[in-house]
This record gives C-alpha cells, sequence and structure tokens, in this order.
C-alpha cells in the first residue's frame, strides 16, 4: 500500500454522485481539487455545495471539458484523476485522456465515470444499452492510449433505487405506503449501495496496487437483494402489507420505447437489473475485477435493513 496518499482531483464533482467522492476525498485526508464550471457558482445549489467543498478544504479550480488548456493545468496539480460527469458529458471525457497524455505528469490513475453496471458485462437495452456503450466506448480509449485506470462499479445508488423501493414511474423521496410496482417476477438479485459507502471503497482503491488496471466491485454480501427482499423488508419496518403490482418483462419492453425521457432509461435500467439481473449474473474473475468489501473488509458499509431505518 502506498504510503503517501495521492492528490486528486475529481471533475464533475457537483453532479449526483460527484459531490459524494469529492466529499469522501478530503475527509479521506487526500489533497483534493474540484474542476468546476465558473457558471456554478452562479447556480443557487451547485453553488451551496461549491461553497461546503471550500469548507472541506477542497481546492477549486476554473475550468471546463471544452477547454483543454483548464484540464491540463488541473491535472499538473495532482496524481489521480476521477471523472463524475453525467450521461450528457460521457463522451468528452476523450479530452480528459487526451489532457492526461499532453499534461506531462504522471498520472498514476484515471476513474473514468462508471459507478453504476459493468457496462462491459451488461445485457441492457434500449436507452440503458446507448449509455453503458458510452462508457464502454471510454474504456477502450483510456486502454489504447495506456493510461492507468480503475473501473468502479458501485452497481445502485440507494437514494435512487432503495429509497423508493426502485419506482421510477413515480416522484418518490421516501418508499411508498401503500401500493409498489414489482418488474418482473422481483426475484432477480440487485446490489444497492450507499453513496457514502461509494465514496469510502472508493477512496481506499485509488491508491491501492491490487486495483490498478482492474475493475473495482462493490458487492458487499448484505446488500446483495431483490426487489421481492426489499419490499418484504419494508413491510415488516412499517407492519404493512403493500398492494403489489407485477409488470412482465413483456410488458416492461413495450412500454420503454413509448416513455418520454427519462423515463425510457429509468425503465431500461430498471428491465436490466431487476428482471435479467445485470449486476449478478457473472462471476468476479481475478483476471479483471477485485470486489471491494472483500479488499477492505474494515470499511463499515451500511446494509439495506440499515438504511430502510430512516424512512420508518
Amino acid at each position: 500500500m502506498a504510503t503517501e496518499q495521492s492528490k486528486i482531483l475529481v471533475i464533475g464533482g457537483t453532479g449526483y454522485i460527484g459531490k459524494f467522492i469529492v466529499e469522501g476525498s478530503a475527509k479521506s485526508g487526500h489533497q483534493t481539487f474540484a474542476l468546476v464550471r465558473e457558471s456554478s457558482l452562479s447556480d443557487p445549489v451547485k453553488g451551496k455545495i461549491v461553497q461546503n467543498f471550500k469548507d472541506l478544504g477542497v481546492t477549486i479550480l476554473y475550468g471546463d471539458l471544452s477547454d483543454k488548456e483548464s484540464l491540463v493545468k488541473a491535472i499538473q496539480h495532482v496524481d489521480v484523476v476521477i471523472s463524475t460527469v453525467g450521461l450528457s458529458q460521457l463522451m468528452n471525457q476523450i479530452n480528459i485522456i487526451s489532457a492526461i497524455k499532453e499534461s506531462g505528469k504522471h498520472i498514476k490513475r484515471f476513474l473514468p465515470s462508471e459507478f453504476g453496471n459493468d457496462v462491459d458485462r451488461t445485457v441492457a437495452i434500449g436507452p440503458a444499452k446507448s449509455e453503458f456503450a458510452m462508457k464502454a466506448e471510454i474504456r477502450r480509449v483510456v486502454e489504447a492510449e495506456g493510461v492507468p485506470y480503475t473501473y468502479v462499479i458501485n452497481n445502485c445508488f440507494n437514494g435512487y433505487f432503495l429509497a423508493t423501493l426502485a419506482q421510477c414511474e413515480t416522484r418518490l423521496t421516501s418508499p411508498p405506503r401503500d401500493k409498489v410496482t414489482i418488474y418482473g417476477d422481483g426475484n432477480s438479485k440487485a446490489i444497492l449501495n450507499k453513496e457514502e459507502d461509494i465514496a469510502a471503497y472508493t477512496m481506499r482503491a485509488v491508491d491501492d496496487p491490487r486495483t490498478l488496471n482492474k475493475t473495482v466491485y462493490i458487492n458487499p454480501p448484505k446488500n446483495i437483494v431483490s426487489q421481492n427482499d426489499v419490499v418484504a423488508l419494508w413491510e415488516s419496518k412499517i407492519g404493512t402489507t403493500l398492494e403489489k403490482t407485477y409488470v412482465s418483462e413483456e410488458d416492461l419492453l413495450k412500454k420503454i420505447p413509448e416513455s418520454p425521457h427519462p423515463l425510457d432509461l429509468l425503465l431500461a435500467l430498471n428491465h436490466a437489473i431487476f428482471v435479467k439481473g445485470d449486476q449478478t449474473w457473472f462471476t468476479i474473475e481475478p483476471s479483471f475485477g477485485v470486489e471491494a468489501s472483500q479488499l477492505y473488509p474494515d470499511v463499515k458499509y451500511t446494509s439495506v435493513d440499515e438504511y430502510l431505518n430512516q424512512f420508518v
């Protein structure tokens, strides 16, 4: 293990998972830099996020994925570059790879924007397949350019999937207490992780030689559950049986192309994850991957059971 912690640059830090990664980096003692657009400061939500970064001791650098000079300058400050950019910016990560090569800095590790399913081992269809294809294309460029990498596969964000029991067609912020939609038969296993835990495991991986040029899967045993498991657990906590509507795979496949964006993407993700078992159908082989909770058993992760308690 490295004795000195790497200096870390996060690009896309004001986004959903990005803010957890920046906070996790700063709190774990890494000298942390966040590349943000100057326009973020005038945004009421992002401005508060940036101020929080500053309060944590994060160095704010101004730049943009389309501004190569700002990327090169930012990269020269650090040892590790983590991208957490969103869907619309995925292909612009080619500019980050190019800047890493141009910077003249020996970058120890690049973590492209993954933080979901393993895009090289997916059975996703429709808009989910399209998103995953872009991430896979970025992987191929990283590898072709010889940039040292780690791909972090955290599977599902609890805030998106567990807090709503995967009810993507409603705007829930807490689990439903009356009725629930089950996709397929509800028995396919998914993996659901708390965002702060994802950041904690990611920080452990950045300086670990065992994760160099590997895929890191965050698959803690207590968080490998089916939709039926989660619903039954929630019912036991609130003492109520929910009214269940089952959506067959056939009906779901019809619904995806008929739905507006972003609902079509959310439904396609639910199809991949909760019907096809996209996160759990394969075995992690040492040739390509490692599992985070086995590498770092001292990280105290939040179980699905524990996470749901906040909503009771």
